[in-house]
């Protein structure tokens, strides 16, 4: 069975696009480098990551990228022989204005080298490209309005101002034509996500509305004319769990029609997974996937009938499901980063880190703070399990308390925890915790372990284990092997157990305040300027 999500942890946004056999999902990453991620699959059960195509300074540079920004809702497609992506890069989160440029790259595989981009718009963001089969091809994007009250998590109807159409000419490679506001919304509101696709003669346009909280939901409706009017769907909604509290799927919308070379229907869509007791999604917004069928009135429904999705959906065909390994070790031995890892922001990354520089380790060099939106050394993986344990050996020798460096669990700026090793005064070096929980705006940092513990010299091993809505950090000294049975000292819990529910979308000022997802990872900072450097000997992350 294909068994959602399919793509677990942060991986928003999903616009899917099938080539031959092949099935590709490109979902949004905001803020962290590089940008999108494309996955790949023949069956629509067994996923890989194979690709990250934003990742030069001409493609994406997002330094000074609020929170939850940067690259937001890609749209990926194949036509003439190459792929295309659109994206958009999102330079502001708060207030009335958003400043969301829209871009346009391609490659004729999606291994390739992708092009530069070519700026198409900054009217909304969301954007899509559709080609028809008169060989013309369409944009789209919603429009934001400035006019009204409409910021981080108060989304407002009137800023989601429909979604517009133009034609795109790849000659010229610009927007063309008029502009035409073709589609409102149906009553939920906050209509965005567009995407277009065309079957016996309709053009059938899919949305997302609702906001990307609990009330979200894909919109379907439909025209003769590409640039309408279009009509709604009978239900309104193809899929959405905001009336039904119970299902296992929540907050499902934004997503994209695909069908197999047998003429099968299915649609991707984010969804989230609470955890009791406050419906915090922890693992951020996923991807799942769902079948469809055509009925005799011409509209797509869910197999089931009903618009809830389903965990369990049944595949083209019977295939066996490859189970995630219980535990992945990253030693660091190679000349890239494991494929799963990301940073934040910068398109120079040789200034956060190094593989090169003492083999076998990751050393990152100390630059700005945990709470920098510029140049920030953090390299992390995605949380994709609620129960997960993460462990790391630093070897770092700080000279004053400015310089930190260690193991954190990350989702922004204002929700974090991270246990890092670093020099007090009086104690030496020390292991202590610096936590911020959230509490948007007065966003101040605490430290649950007061000054810490003394470390003794040399590598020491640190831990952080993740049991749903509970975080505990411990400590060891790095004596032997690097595993478990090794012969090592115990591990030493540190601090208080922590709320590790707060790294989650709903942490801090609720659902629709942030977008992205929690990360754990390895971090240094040096706020005195000298980029003191860290070296990471491995990383494990294995789930529970």
């Amino acid at each position: 069975m294909i068994h959602n999500p399919i793509l677990p942890g942060f991986n928003p946004d999903p616009s899917i696009v099938r080539v031959g056999e092949d099935y590709y999902i490109a979902t949004s990453t905001f803020e962290w480098y590089p940008g999108v991620q494309i996955h790949h699959s023949r069956d629509l059960v067994n996923w890989t990551l194979i690709r990250r195509p934003l990742e030069r300074k001409s493609q994406l540079d997002m330094r000074g990228n609020p929170d939850s920004c940067g690259v937001w809702a890609p749209c990926l497609s194949y036509a003439d022989g190459q792929f295309f992506l659109v994206y958009t890069d999102v330079k502001r989160f708060d207030g009335n204005f958003k400043d969301a440029h829209n871009y346009i790259v391609t490659a004729r595989s999606i291994e390739a080298e992708w092009s530069d981009p070519v700026y198409v718009n900054s009217s909304g963001f969301d954007p899509s490209l559709f080609h028809d089969d008169d060989g013309r091809k369409w944009f789209l994007n919603m429009q934001w309005n400035h006019r009204t009250e409409s910021y981080g998590g108060s989304p407002k109807h009137p800023a989601f101002d429909g979604i517009l159409l133009q034609e795109w000419d790849p000659a010229s490679r610009k927007l063309t034509g008029p502009v035409k506001n073709i589609f409102p919304g149906s009553p939920l509101g906050l209509v965005e996500g567009p995407h277009l696709f065309k079957r016996n003669g309709w053009y059938y346009l899919t949305t997302a509305e609702g906001g990307t909280g609990y009330g979200h939901a894909v919109t379907m409706a439909r025209s003769r004319t590409i640039d309408g009017p279009y009509e709604m769907h009978p239900d309104t909604h193809l899929i959405t769990s905001k009336d039904h509290p119970e299902a296992a799927l929540q907050r499902a919308g934004h997503g994209q029609y695909v069908e197999t070379p047998e003429g099968e229907a299915y649609h991707t869509h984010l969804c989230g997974r609470p955890l009791a007791p406050k419906r915090r999604c922890t693992l951020g917004r996923e991807t799942a996937l769902q079948k469809c069928v055509w009925r005799d009135d011409g509209w797509l429904y869910l197999e089931s009938g009903a618009p809830v999705p389903a965990v369990e959906v049944t595949p083209p065909q019977p295939v066996e499901r490859i189970e995630r390994p219980e535990t992945i070790r990253r030693d660091f031995d190679d000349a890239a980063l494991p494929p799963e890892f990301q940073w934040l922001r910068t398109p120079e990354p040789n200034r956060l880190f190094s593989l090169a520089d003492r083999p076998g380790h990751l050393r990152l060099f100390g630059r700005e703070s945990l709470g920098s939106w510029f140049e920030q050394s953090l390299v992390a993986r995605r949380q994709e399990d609620h129960r997960f344990r993460a462990e790391t050996r630093i070897d770092f020798a700080p000279d004053t308390y400015q310089q930190v460096a260690g193991l954190t669990h990350y989702y922004n700026r204002h929700k974090l925890h991270a246990l890092g090793v670093t020099l007090h005064e009086k104690l030496g070096r020390v292991g202590t915790i610096l936590s911020c929980a959230g509490d948007y705006p007065d966003s101040r940092l605490s430290f649950p372990s007061g000054h810490g513990v003394s470390l003794p010299d040399g590598p020491v091993d640190l831990a952080m284990e993740v049991s749903d809505n509970d975080l505990q950090f411990f400590w060891r000294p790095a004596v032997g092997g690097t595993g478990e049975g090794s012969g090592e000292a115990a591990w030493q819990p540190i601090g208080p157990v922590l709320d590790a529910g707060v790294i989650s979308d709903e942490g801090g000022r609720g659902e629709h305040g942030s977008f992205t997802g929690a990360f754990a990872g390895m971090f240094a900072f040096d706020t005195s300027g000298r980029g003191q450097s860290a070296d990471f000997d491995f990383f494990d992350y294995r789930r529970l």
